[in-house]
């Protein structure tokens, strides 16, 4: 595992009434640049799932906002077509 900053505050990707352990996606954003446009977008972004914690995914905030961007605009939704809620 990278070692991580140990002020990292994790937030989790649930629905607000969900219960139980998930698993859930969980995001930490790290210290540095946010991506507002003063600088290059390189602030590290932390993504694991609730049920491997040790297993840490890193970006970064630039990378994360064109992310976020795609699934606003639907560019990831033929994955989940047809699916069952």
């Amino acid at each position: 595992m990278p070692d991580l900053p140990p002020n990292l505050t994790w937030e989790r990707a649930a629905p607000p009434d969900a219960t139980g352990p998930g698993p859930w996606i969980e995001i930490a954003f790290g210290e540095g640049d946010d991506g507002d446009g003063d600088g290059d977008g390189d602030a590290p972004v932390y993504l694991r799932e609730t049920s491997a914690p040790d297993n840490v995914v890193t970006t970064n905030r630039r990378k994360w906002d064109a992310f976020v961007l795609g699934v606003q605009a639907g560019e990831f939704d033929h994955f989940v077509e047809g699916m069952d809620n």
